[in-house]
Order: structure tokens, then C-alpha cells, then sequence
């Protein structure tokens, strides 16, 4: 069941072949081979000898004419039920000879199918003509159509599953590289003949024997793969889960070995088959797509072919002109230089001549002169992502620096990071230099700050390296990369300032996104605590696009546009800090708030006095005015000024596909806690929240949420029940506990597919003012709604909250205080062990 697919997959098509020949014999006649002028033909992967266990069977009933049709009509009817009958899932289509050989452009899906016909039963002659006559004239006329369809639903079905072979929960069939890639492959080989073989063929058969034997293994395994899961989930279900992954390591599916696998291990196995099939395809699918038949685009390739000594480019795929000619690694590293440059491809032809070059070069890891300034102009060209990738797949990345080779394919099971380890470098390095055309305005400022470095390629050069000790048996990843870059830089002679600045990059990579989400970055201390770390400005200004770029290329969620901003703000910050142009005692200085109070009191258009705006900004910490706007700003005094008539105010915002709640109202023991509380029994997803306090009693708390059910935005009233329900629970007419209850057996939380153990850290120097404690925890519906209780309960006030998820794992920050100072020793252990109880 799980050694072998191919063979699982042949046999259960031998097995419905003998079915549907045995219906015939009862329905249409007792010599199927006699029949007359209708013949059955198999489609798809039945057609192909591929029929997984619980896939459809795709059924062409093939009629001469439409009195052969109309006489069979009930028998083949009869006989589709049967089949049903028998609980296979069978999808007949009924058409005539004739039809099949028009090109249907209403329905691409069955001129592709049909492509993979074979007979099973009936007139042969019929089936003759299908295949000798009606669809080779099909093909002749249509053939540019086909391809041009194949390519689109191709297109459409990679966006689907990401765009990516490296996703973390891939569909078997359909993710790129997927089991339907390979079929893609066979398409265009078979559309790329100019006369079409007799028996048309195998995909073995059609490609070359290097291609033959990587694709046949590769499908091999692949089949093994989407055999287990069929049988283990008892369905037609190609997604590859988490659990599913496991379990398949467990067994060494499609492995040919006895011994269990880790998953990550075996993961890393889908991924570099995925990687074949998929790069196979889309070479096939490129060059078919772009081969010229008009004299113009004869010229063009003719033109193409010349204009470079050693290489020529034809329909963005690059070939060689002399294979031998590649020996050296300057002139191999320069057609990869040409390729960073212009964004084109490898040609099959040449990836396969690369390789063949490698052992040319001398011995792996080996010293040359010439590396780093290809290297060089490679990563700071615009296409250099693409660049790296073909260096990768072609073994030349690799051969250069063999330390690269631990994260090849390597899975991050976290279900945070949702790609291979060397995918991600090579995406963060891609984001980079995607901020030459920022896509929107908060991208606008990084790709400014890009252009300023002095030195960007040190900073790919770290990007290209810093997780490559995540495939090293040490505890922390970041002392294995530095441990790999030291046997880099002799290789690469770098000036001994610009080696100190790799290491920095690679050794402080994480320090930003640390004090972004776990620390306040309006705190004094935080920002001149980061500002000695990092020591020079074009340090910081390195290590924030840093920052930016492997933040992005984590999971396409992950750099959301208030972390964006977050990044941005600390970086200001600290800049300034670098600068002496902001600290405390300038911050608070009276032409300061003066500007604030002018550019608040235009905005409120007289509902103020400037000594009411005085008033509510008076004793706001300074986190406040840089975190908000001034309109902002306005809408939070407005607010404070209707306080007198209710208990609180609260406003209710959508931000793009979140919303944020804005709260005003008088401090109070467990105010945080009734709103968390409320947002938590109404289902809402809690990313982010702050809380502000002024001098005179008044909190400003923000809160920041996601709807994963759409209840807001499917049912618009409800908006205002949410806020109407959290000012009940903040005025005591509505029970929260009341609320919880109501919540609690609608729905139940899935088991968690990564375990997470729970950390509590606290920090006593972090602020001047609060204890910083970092909680990070199993992340689960509600979790804020229990630690904010928990924390009420000790008496603790929360000065500030940074809340934050990295896939299942809840990485959350408070500030706290405890009768308006930090908190002692043993009031953190008493807390400690609340915590832990609580969770």
C-alpha cells in the first residue's frame, strides 16, 4: 500500500479495466471486442494507468454517430449506475467522433483530457480513428491553443495552492511540483512533436534519459505519497498535513527503506522531487509557450543566439554556445551575473551542462579570486534572488560553498515559517530588492532607506547565510552560522570591517524583531539599550531592512502593516537617539508639546479648549504622542470629552482586513480584562493592544483583532452589539462570566499540531518605570482574556501590552506595575505560578 504507487495505482486501473469489460458483457453485449460503433475510452489518470485509490474514473463513451448513440443510450446509462453502484466514482462523458476532432474553447478541461485516452472496450476501429485520425487533426489545428490553455490552468492552479513548491501543507496533486506538473510535462512533449508518434507514447518515453530517470523517480515517490494518504484518510484528499507527514515519515513512505524517517527529514525528500518535476515542467511549458513561428520571431532567436560570447537567451530561457567553455568558475559565475541582471532562466540544456562543469571547478568549497566580485555584482543585481535559485538548483551554490548544503530543502516545522530554509534566504533577499518599486506607501521608506546603504551587498551576503545553522546539530542556529561564515571569508577575501559587519548582521539578526514585539519601543531605556547594540547608524540602517526582509519571508502573513510600522518606528527612534536629537528631557520639553497641542486643537475645530488639550495629554507618556497621530489624537480627546456622560467610549474601526477598538475610560481595576474578555467570547482573534493612562485617571487602551468567522463584516449590526456589549461588561450590567459561558461548546479549539511549553521571563531593566514580563505560551482562543485576569488578580496594572502569535505560539509582553512601581521578587514568583495555573 505504501511501498509502491506505481504499482497500487496500475493495478486498481487493470482491476476497474476488468470491472467496466465485465459490465459490458452484461449491458451491451456478450463480445465487448464486437460491439459496433461505440467504443469505451478512458480519460485522465485512468486513461494514463495511474488511478489512485479514491480518485475519479474518467469515462469517455465514444459513439460513432447519433443513431449509435441513441441505440446504446440505456445500456450505457445502465452501465454508469452500475459502477456507481459498486461505490466507484465515476464521471462518464458522452460524445461523438466527430466532435472530437473540434477544439473546444468553451472547455479546455476535456481537450486535455483527451489527450490521455486509452481504449478499453467496444469498436477498436472507432478508437482508431480517435487516436490515428480525429485527435492528431485536432492537435494540427489547435496545437498553439492547447498550450496556450495548459499554460493558463497551470497559472490558475499555482496561484491556488501559493505559488510555491515550498508550502507547508502541499496538495500532492496540485501544488507546483505536484503530481499534476509531471502530467504537464507529458503535454507539452507530446504537443511539442510535430507529428505524433504511433502509440503516442510515455512521458518516459517522450523525454530526455537524464529527464526520464529524475521524473520517474521523483513520480514514484510522489505516487507513494498520495497512496497513503488516500488510504489513510479513506478519500480522494491530496493534502499533505502536518499529521499526515508525520505518519508517512513514520512508515518511510516512497523511500524504498525499512527505518522510520523524522518528518522534517522526510519532507525534505517531497522537496526536492517537487523541485524536479517542477522545474522540468515549466521549462518544457516555457519553451514551448515561446517558440517563434513568425519570421520576426525567427530573427529575433536568430538575433538572440549571437549577442553573447559564451551564452544566448531564447524565450527567457538561457542556452550555451560552448559547453566546454564553462570550466572556470568566472566564467560560469558570469552567466549567472547576466541572469541576476536580466531575470531570465537556465535552459534545461544548460543547468544540465552546468552540472556537468562542476567537478571541472576543482574540489568543493574551493578558493578563487574570482567568487566574490561575481558574487558581488550577483547580489546586488535585481533579479539576484533568481539568480541564487538557478545557482542552487544547478549544484553551483552549493559547490562554492558547501556550508550552504546543511539547509537544502530543509523544513522549519513550526508551522510558523511556511518554507524550506533555503527558500526563505533566498525570498528575504527578494524582498529587498522588491523595494526598488515599493507596492504600497508604508514599503516607501525601506525602499528609500535601500538606496542610501553604502555597502548592500554585505547585507544579502548575511541574508544568503544567517539560517544556515538551523541545519547544524547546535542549540542556537545563530552560533552555527557564524561558525559557517568563518570558513567563508577566507574564500571571499573581505576586508577585515566588512567581515565584522556580516558577523554583526548574522549575530544581531534577531535583535530588532526581539525589541519589536517584546519590548516598548517608546521606553528610553529600550531604544538606548538598542542603539549601544547596534553602535553605528549604517549598522541599524543594514539590520531594519534586515529585519523587514526575514520577517517577510517567513509566511506571507507574518509582516503585517502595523509590525511594518512597529520596524519603522524603532528605527526612527533609535536613529534619533543616534543623533542626540531625541531623549527624554527634549522630548518633554514645552515647544514640543506645544506643536502637538497646535496640531490638535486645528483638528477639533473649537469642541476644546487648548487647556482641555492640555489637560488630556498631561501625564500620557511620550510612547502615546509617537505611537498615534494627531487625528488620532483629536478623536481620543473628542472622546474623553463625552466621558462625563457615560462610563466609557468606545470606537470601532475597520483596517483593512482587521479592525481596531479604541476604549476610553476612567482606570479601574480589571478594565483590560473586560475587554479582552468580550473580544474573546465573541470569537475575535486579539493580534495587538496598548494601554495609556493620563494624569488625571483617564486610559486610552487599543486593541487590535481579526474576525476569522466574518461576523462583523457578514452581519454589519453586529458591530454596534459589540460595542454596546463591552460597555455593559465595563459598567457592570452585563456579566462576563455570563458572556464566557455563552462561547464556551461552540466551538472547540483543534488540537494543537505543535506542541508549545510554556516560558515566563521577567526583566527589571528593561524600563525605568514598569517590570517587563514576556510570556510565551501554546497559543489558543482566549489566552488573553485568562492572563490579563490572571494579572488583575494580583493587583498588577498593565502599563503596556504587546501581544503577538508566531504560528501556534503566543509570544506576548506586559509592563507592568504594582501600586505605581515595579513589581518585587516575590510578588513575580506569586505571579509566576498564577501564570502557570491559569495556562
Amino acid at each position: 500500500m505504501t511501498s509502491d504507487g506505481r504499482r497500487a495505482i496500475e493495478a486498481r486501473a487493470a482491476l476497474v479495466d476488468r470491472i467496466v469489460i465485465d459490465l459490458c458483457r452484461e449491458y451491451l453485449g456478450p463480445e465487448p471486442n464486437r460491439i459496433e460503433k461505440l467504443c469505451l475510452v478512458a480519460l485522465g489518470g485512468y486513461g494514463r494507468r495511474a488511478l489512485f485509490p479514491y480518485s475519479d474514473i474518467d469515462l469517455l463513451i465514444l459513439s460513432e454517430d447519433d443513431s449509435a448513440e441513441t441505440r446504446y443510450h440505456e445500456a450505457t446509462r445502465a452501465l454508469s449506475r452500475a459502477l456507481w453502484d459498486l461505490r466507484l466514482r465515476v464521471s462518464p462523458a458522452n460524445r461523438l467522433i466527430g466532435e472530437c476532432e473540434k477544439f473546444h474553447s468553451d472547455n479546455p478541461e476535456f481537450n486535455v483530457s483527451v489527450l490521455d485516452s486509452r481504449y478499453i472496450a467496444g469498436d477498436e476501429r472507432l478508437f482508431a480513428r480517435l487516436h490515428g485520425t480525429a485527435l492528431p487533426r485536432m492537435i494540427a489545428r489547435a496545437r498553439a491553443e492547447l498550450l496556450r490553455d495548459i499554460s493558463e490552468l497551470t497559472k490558475q492552479r499555482h496561484a491556488k495552492e501559493g505559488d510555491t513548491i515550498f508550502h507547508l501543507e502541499p496538495n500532492l496533486k496540485n501544488s507546483p511540483g505536484g503530481l499534476r506538473d509531471y502530467h504537464v510535462a507529458y503535454w507539452v512533449a507530446l504537443l511539442s512533436r510535430k507529428h505524433l508518434p504511433e502509440n503516442w507514447g510515455s512521458p518516459e518515453e517522450l523525454w530526455a534519459p537524464k529527464a526520464r530517470e529524475e521524473m520517474a523517480t521523483a513520480f514514484d515517490f510522489l505516487a507513494a505519497a498520495r497512496c497513503f494518504v488516500h488510504y489513510r484518510q479513506g478519500r480522494d484528499d491530496n493534502a499533505l498535513s502536518y499529521e499526515l507527514q508525520a505518519a508517512a515519515a513514520s512508515q518511510a513512505v516512497g523511500t524504498g527503506n525499512a527505518q522510520p524517517l523524522a518528518a522534517a527529514d522526510w519532507m525534505r525528500i517531497y522537496f526536492r522531487h517537487a523541485r524536479t518535476i517542477y522545474g522540468f515542467s515549466m521549462q518544457l511549458l516555457d519553451e514551448a509557450a515561446t517558440a517563434p513561428t513568425s519570421l520576426r520571431g525567427r530573427f529575433e532567436d536568430w538575433r538572440s543566439r549571437r549577442s553573447h560570447r559564451d551564452f544566448f537567451v531564447v524565450g527567457g530561457r538561457l542556452g550555451l554556445h560552448q559547453p566546454g567553455g564553462i570550466s572556470d568558475s568566472n566564467r560560469m559565475l558570469a552567466i549567472f551575473e547576466f541572469i541576476a541582471q536580466n531575470g531570465v532562466k537556465l535552459s534545461r540544456e544548460a543547468e544540465d551542462q552546468v552540472q556537468k562543469a562542476l567537478h571541472l571547478m576543482g574540489a568543493p568549497g574551493t578558493r578563487s579570486p574570482e567568487v566574490w566580485k561575481r558574487l558581488r555584482q550577483i547580489l546586488i543585481a535585481p533579479h539576484a534572488a533568481e539568480a541564487l535559485r538557478e545557482m542552487h538548483s544547478s549544484g553551483l551554490l552549493v559547490h562554492l560553498f558547501p556550508e550552504f548544503s546543511v539547509i537544502d530543502s530543509l523544513v522549519m516545522r513550526d508551522f510558523y515559517h511556511h518554507y524550506t530554509v533555503d527558500a526563505h534566504s533566498f525570498m528575504a533577499i527578494e524582498n529587498i530588492h522588491r523595494l526598488r518599486e515599493p507596492a504600497n506607501e508604508w514599503e516607501r521608506p525601506f525602499g528609500e532607506m535601500f538606496a542610501e546603504l553604502e555597502q548592500p551587498e554585505l547585507l544579502f551576503l548575511s541574508l544568503l547565510f544567517h539560517d544556515v545553522g538551523k541545519g547544524m546539530p547546535v542549540g542556537d542556529h545563530v552560533i552555527g552560522s557564524l561558525a559557517a561564515m568563518e570558513k567563508v571569508f577566507p574564500r571571499l577575501d573581505l576586508a577585515p570591517e566588512e567581515a565584522d559587519t556580516v558577523r554583526f548582521l548574522i549575530r544581531e539578526h534577531l535583535a530588532m524583531s526581539a525589541n519589536l514585539l517584546r519590548r516598548d519601543i517608546f521606553d528610553a531605556n529600550t531604544i538606548r539599550a538598542f542603539a549601544e547594540q547596534v553602535g553605528t547608524p549604517e549598522r541599524l540602517k543594514m539590520l531594519c531592512l534586515f529585519t523587514y526582509a526575514d520577517i517577510r519571508a517567513v509566511n506571507p502573513e507574518a509582516l503585517t502593516p502595523w509590525k511594518a510600522e512597529s520596524l519603522w518606528q524603532l528605527y526612527v527612534s533609535t536613529a534619533n537617539y543616534m543623533s542626540r536629537s531625541l531623549d527624554e528631557e527634549r522630548f518633554h520639553a514645552e515647544a514640543h508639546n506645544l506643536q502637538v497641542v497646535d496640531r490638535i486643537e486645528a483638528l477639533i475645530s473649537g469642541s476644546g479648549t487648548r487647556d482641555e488639550i492640555d489637560a488630556f495629554l498631561e501625564g500620557l507618556p511620550r510612547r502615546y504622542v509617537l505611537a498615534h497621530s494627531p487625528e488620532e489624537m483629536a478623536t481620543h480627546f473628542r472622546m474623553s470629552r463625552r466621558l462625563d456622560r457615560r462610563g466609557a467610549e468606545v470606537r470601532l474601526e475597520k483596517r483593512g482586513s482587521a479592525y481596531a477598538l479604541t476604549l476610553l475610560a476612567t482606570d479601574r481595576p480589571f478594565l483590560f480584562v473586560g475587554i479582552s474578555g468580550t473580544l474573546a467570547a465573541w470569537g475575535m482573534n486579539i493580534w495587538k493592544a496598548e494601554a495609556f493612562g493620563n494624569a488625571a485617571g483617564i486610559v486610552v487602551d487599543t486593541f487590535h483583532f481579526n474576525d476569522p468567522h466574518n461576523t462583523l463584516e457578514l452581519n454589519p449590526s453586529e458591530a454596534a452589539r459589540l460595542e454596546k456589549s463591552i460597555a455593559g461588561v465595563l459598567a457592570g450590567a452585563v456579566a462576563l462570566d455570563t458572556l464566557m459561558r455563552g462561547r464556551a461548546g461552540i466551538e472547540s479549539p483543534p488540537a494543537p499540531k505543535v506542541s508549545v511549553s510554556t516560558q515566563i521571563h521577567f526583566d527589571d531593566s528593561s524600563s525605568s518605570h514598569s517590570t517587563l514580563m514576556e510570556i510565551i505560551t501554546q497559543d489558543r482562543p482566549g489566552l488573553l482574556y485568562r492572563l490579563s485576569s490572571a494579572l488583575a488578580n494580583a493587583g498588577c496594572n498593565i502599563e503596556v501590552a504587546l501581544i503577538d502569535t508566531e504560528g501556534q505560539r503566543a509570544v506576548d509582553a506586559f509592563y507592568l506595575t504594582l501600586n505605581g512601581g515595579k513589581l518585587d521578587a516575590s510578588k513575580e514568583q506569586a505571579l509566576r505560578e498564577a501564570l502557570v495555573a491559569e495556562i
